[in-house]
């Protein structure tokens, strides 16, 4: 009988390890620091912009604007750092409040633009900050 009772008792702190551990990866935040990017040399450059319109600025609402939004909590005010291939703008990283950089994200379609792909270009890019 106490063996019965002693792997029950391991079962149940079993158990209880896992919930306590998965608790305290739900708990960790959401937000985990990306690394800035690193300039490869070639085709790939890194450089530093504030070059977006956000919420505040006429341009973030404006359909014949191309440039760039960003929809952030920190807006343009903490380090931007994106890569360009040929010229072309990629991937953007911006620092949250303590200076840690977070890759944004890109909206799958910048609404509104009232521009034409016959330009050679495909309209503004709608990065978002994660989380």
């Amino acid at each position: 009988m106490s063996k019965t009772i002693n792997s029950e008792r391991l079962a149940r702190c079993a158990v209880l390890a896992v919930v306590a551990g998965a608790a305290l990866l739900v708990g960790s935040g959401t937000a985990v620091a990306d690394d800035w990017p690193s300039d490869g040399g070639g085709a790939l450059s890194v450089y530093e912009t504030k070059n977006f319109a956000v919420p505040s600025d006429p341009d973030y609402w404006n359909p014949l604007s191309d440039r760039n939004r960003l929809s952030s909590p920190f807006g343009t005010s903490t380090r931007i750092v994106c890569t360009s291939f040929h010229g072309v703008q990629q991937d953007c990283w911006q620092a949250d409040g303590d200076g840690n950089p977070h890759k944004l994200n890109k909206a799958p379609l910048d609404v509104p633009w009232a521009g034409s792909a016959q330009t050679g270009h495909y309209g503004p890019v709608h990065y978002v900050y994660p989380g």
